[in-house]
């Protein structure tokens, strides 16, 4: 697919009834869902201040996580998944979405909202995510990003759109996948190349990405494994952070 940067992944003209998601209970979500889903994230984020050069703190590994990203990466914001605590000197970074029994145990800086998933939050100042983009309009203003713009950090490296989607073509060139394959992630996304080969470039492919959550095993097995050479994996494929330069 030829795409500048990773918002060209969730185009209109992309929607289909294709399976683009898996969760870790096997449920199944299409791309129409996908990319229609990550347009509301992306406008209910821009509610909590998020946009172009913050930074977004992203905790879990669940759809709605990924919702996050894909929302901050439709803002030109850049994400940083599973954040340390203590935050309340990055000056950057400007909200925090979070499972909402976990958000109390981060120091934001000045001004930084706290968006919370899973149960309603009881604090009237914290964004309630999962209501907010189910309500919010499915449509999304159209785009220019640069490819030079940030898209995901680590808090030592910051990798840009091209950077991230000339990774990923490698990954779908060299090693797989194509499209319908799943492709499970078996690796942390707080390291940016198991975004990379596990989120872009399945994206890229048309391929299914199934998503981990914490500790516990997918119940789908896939075709393609993300994760360390040194890993134990189930799938027949893998493609190995090592080999993924960024």
């Amino acid at each position: 697919m030829n795409a500048a940067t990773v918002d060209d992944l969730l185009t209109r003209e992309l929607r289909d009834d294709r399976t683009g998601l898996v969760d870790v209970t096997g449920r199944e979500y299409d791309y129409h869902w996908l990319c229609t889903t990550a347009w509301k994230s992306g406008n209910f984020l821009r509610h909590a201040g998020v946009r172009e050069g913050v930074t977004v703190g992203v905790v879990g590994d669940g759809p709605l996580a990924l919702l996050a990203f894909l929302g901050t990466t439709l803002l030109e914001s850049r994400t940083r998944f599973e954040p340390p605590t203590d935050l309340a000197d990055d000056e950057e970074f400007r909200a925090l979405v979070a499972p909402v029994d976990e958000l109390d145990d981060y120091d934001l800086p000045r001004g930084a909202q706290r968006v919370g998933y899973g149960d309603k939050p009881d604090a009237p100042d914290v964004h309630h995510f999962d209501a907010g983009v189910w309500t919010e309009n499915p449509s999304f203003p159209p785009l220019s990003i640069d490819p030079d713009t940030a898209i995901l950090t680590d808090g030592e490296q910051t990798v840009t759109h091209e950077e991230v989607l000339d990774a990923a073509r490698v990954v779908v060139d060299d090693v797989g996948p194509e499209a319908d394959d799943r492709v499970v992630i078996r690796a942390p996304l707080s390291d940016p190349r198991t975004v990379t080969a596990g989120v872009i470039a399945p994206l890229l492919a048309r391929s299914v990405i199934v998503l981990p959550a914490g500790d516990e095993e997918p119940t789908e097995r896939g075709t393609y494994a993300v994760a360390s050479e040194t890993a134990s994996v189930p799938e027949p494929n893998r493609i190995a952070l090592e080999s993924v330069t960024l």
